[in-house]
């Protein structure tokens, strides 16, 4: 499903070429290569680990930057749409801030739409939500990369 962006084209791709944020290419490295960060996420899963923004950003041959977070953020966005669509658990929820190990204000918003979660987006309870959604994640992917 394409995600429109008012004002700016109507793929993810396009609005993130009409910022500055990536060039038109989509090739590795893009903040917009929705493959190449999902391949990423799924290998951390398989890892049963979180990476970082910035480390993910690192993976993709950039230093972290705010404007380059929002982006890979809206990638991240895509990917679990398609996700969802085909029974699978959210990816985004592995991609951390690195002091508190948990997910970003934005990822929270949708966490909000998605789990009916209400609390607050640190502590204790936001911990428990994130801890369970990566377990689904890791266990889903584990078990994919087993034969049969």
């Amino acid at each position: 499903m394409a995600r429109k962006a008012p004002g700016f084209g109507d793929t993810l791709g396009r609005w993130l070429v009409s910022e500055g944020l990536v060039s038109d290419e989509q090739g590795p490295g893009s903040l917009a290569n929705v493959a190449q960060v999902r391949a990423l996420l799924i290998a951390a899963a398989r890892e049963r680990r979180a990476v970082s923004y910035s480390e993910l950003l690192g993976q993709l041959g950039h230093r972290f930057t705010r404007p380059k977070m929002r982006a890979v953020c809206k990638t991240l966005d895509a990917i679990d749409s398609a996700g969802v669509a085909v029974g699978e658990p959210n990816l985004a929820v592995l991609v951390v801030r690195e002091a508190d190990r948990l997910p970003g204000q934005g990822w929270w918003v949708g966490a909000r739409e998605a789990y009916g979660y209400q609390g607050e987006w640190t502590g204790p309870n936001a911990a428990a939500l994130v801890a369970r959604l990566q377990a689904q994640a890791f266990d889903y992917w584990d078990a994919k990369k087993r034969p049969g």
